[in-house]
């Protein structure tokens, strides 16, 4: 017969380690659900302005959200879920746009879709001078700039968002523009 276990006698640091778990406890499933309920949309609008297509931009929140339910005991604050949030759907909307480029990069380019030479020739020069002259911003310089005016955020959200100070923000949007206008000149 087995000798029996002696019993454990409960100590100070078990309380110590009792409240140790409840502050990893981390944003709880529940508080995620409401942040669910009350962001998706505003979430969804931020992968639908660095991705092209709603099925890619839902795919994008969708995993956001669970790998922040899987991340959820690391995210101590249940206030800060929210920017985690927005900053995993900005990181798996580059991840996403890395993947399309590779693919782009493999595929031939179909002839564009014009009604008329003289109709688009403009628009589609004026367009690929703008997109050749984003691309060669810096990156920071041109996630800023994406975010600040075609998303029509705040310069705190994007702060909040790509996770850097309001001063960098400031300084990659007007160092951004000062570039983007450079370029824009050089192509005139």
């Amino acid at each position: 017969m087995p000798a029996a276990r002696p019993a454990r006698i409960p100590s100070q640091r078990d309380g110590a380690d009792h409240a140790e778990d409840a502050a990893a406890a981390g944003t709880t499933v529940d508080h995620l659900t409401e942040t669910y309920r009350t962001h998706y949309r505003s979430l969804l609008g931020l992968a639908a302005l660095l991705l092209d297509d709603t099925a890619s931009c839902e795919d994008v929140v969708q995993e956001a959200f669970i790998r922040v339910h899987s991340a959820r005991k690391r995210v101590r604050d249940p206030e800060k879920t929210l920017a985690y949030l927005r900053q995993t759907v900005v990181n798996l909307s580059r991840s996403a746009l890395r993947r399309r480029i590779l693919g782009l990069k493999l595929l031939s380019k179909p002839m564009p879709d014009m009604a008329s030479a003289e109709e688009g020739a403009y628009d589609q020069l004026e367009r690929d001078s703008l997109i050749k002259a984003m691309k060669g911003l810096q990156r920071r310089q041109r996630e800023v700039l994406v975010l600040r005016y075609f998303a029509d955020m705040t310069e705190a959200q994007v702060a909040e968002t790509l996770g850097i100070s309001l001063g960098s923000v400031k300084a990659y949007g007007s160092r951004g523009i000062a570039a983007l206008r450079l370029a824009m000149e050089a192509t005139a």
